[in-house]
């Protein structure tokens, strides 16, 4: 039977490998504001937010979330909203969500202090192996793996690893190779150095194997076959849906917002009305409001600029006491990991007083802050001010 490469080294090329990925970890590693001590709880929150983000968007992000939850308890306590603002633009709010349910979790059951073991790590609510072993190894020297995408990738070419990393049952594989080669004296460090390897150098599609610390390591360097690694099908395409959205300012410069529910994508979060419709009836709506106006400096008195939505107008018809600008103000677009938002946007005035929903109010434009906007809003937001330059 075949072994695995990593079977095949030595203990004394394995702690060589140590040694030396450890020392150029040490040179050349990162200077990130989570990474001055070993306090579980700035560990912990920085790889959430990490997760499907970039660390230069993360950094401000992480420092105001730190100024305002500063604790484990501070997190269990904070308001919803104020959580969801201090999040607002990272997406995956879920992530915030399950930050402070884990946080009344150790509240609960660990006094208030993260707990020291993986096992009970991974009982909190959204942690799952990466984190833990991100956790357990930065802030306890547990030698616990944390295997992310950048660490997949370096490993699979430093054994030449061919199992398709999107698939879960390959973590396996990782998990044992990991296992062969972390330093268990320093395994924070070692999977600090992993991170910072796959992000700064053993990148994608080039990577800089002239300067890699453990190119005498790689069998993929070695081989000439980098490109190849790792194995990865690909994501399936996010599904494409189609919106109108309403700007509706009334005669007291305050616009009407909608408040999402308490679940499901964007709950609880602030948005323009925007109306579901099938592809058919946006493009059509997109090609029959395409009027050349640029300003949207309008009052109602300029009915020349104004329009009430008549038949065909489709989803316009559905607002009562409302005349519209005669084009659209243009598609934003949005990309969640599974569906791809495009979204038709349109100005109107509301003519008298509306009859607002349960979850509608009316806000003025310097309110916009106060309240949670998610990305497809701040989209929205930033289209009408365009226009009105």
């Amino acid at each position: 039977m075949t072994k695995n490469k990593w079977e095949s080294w030595t203990p004394e090329r394995t702690q060589t490998f140590q040694a030396t990925f450890i020392a150029w970890y040490e040179k050349e590693k990162r200077n990130l504001p989570w990474r001055v001590n070993q306090d579980p709880y700035r560990i912990w929150i920085s790889e959430i937010m990490l997760q499907q983000t970039r660390v230069d968007t993360v950094i401000d992000y992480y420092y105001r979330f730190m100024d305002w939850f500063p604790t484990i308890q501070d997190l269990a306590e904070a308001p919803d909203e104020k959580l969801l603002k201090a999040w607002e633009g990272l997406g995956y709010y879920s992530r915030a969500r399950n930050l402070k349910v884990a946080a009344q979790q150790i509240v609960a059951d660990f006094g208030g202090q993260m707990p020291e073991t993986i096992e009970e790590i991974r009982e909190l609510k959204g942690i799952g192996p990466y984190t833990a072993g991100a956790i357990g190894s930065i802030a306890f020297e547990l030698p616990e793996p944390a295997i992310d995408g950048n660490v997949m990738r370096v490993v699979s070419r430093l054994f030449e690893i061919a199992d398709d990393i999107a698939k879960a049952s390959s973590r396996k594989v990782f998990d044992e190779a990991m296992r062969a080669i972390i330093d268990k004296e320093r395994p924070g460090d070692f999977n600090q150095a992993m991170m910072d390897l796959g992000s700064a150098v053993c990148t994608p599609t080039s990577p800089k194997c002239e300067v890699c610390p453990i190119s005498a390591y790689c069998s993929s360097y070695e081989q000439g076959t980098m490109i190849s690694y790792p194995v990865k099908t690909k994501k399936q395409k996010p599904k494409d849906v189609y919106y109108i959205g309403t700007i509706i300012e009334d005669n007291q410069k305050e616009f009407l917002l909608d408040q999402r529910g308490e679940s499901g994508l964007l709950a609880n979060m602030w948005l323009f009305p925007i109306q579901e419709v099938n592809k058919k009836e946006f493009e059509q709506l997109k090609a029959e409001w395409s009027g050349e106006e640029q300003q949207l400096s309008l009052s109602l008195d300029q009915e020349q600029e104004l329009l009430v939505a008549e038949d065909g107008a489709g989803p316009l018809e559905s607002y009562e006491h409302v005349v519209w600008q005669k084009r659209n103000l243009g598609e934003v677009t949005h990309i969640f990991s599974h569906l791809k938002w495009h979204i038709l946007v349109f100005y109107g005035r509301s003519t008298s007083l509306m009859t607002l929903k349960e979850n509608q109010r009316w806000v003025s434009a310097d309110r916009f802050a106060d309240l949670v906007f998610p990305k497809p809003q701040q989209k929205m937001v930033a289209l009408f001010e365009k226009g009105q330059q």
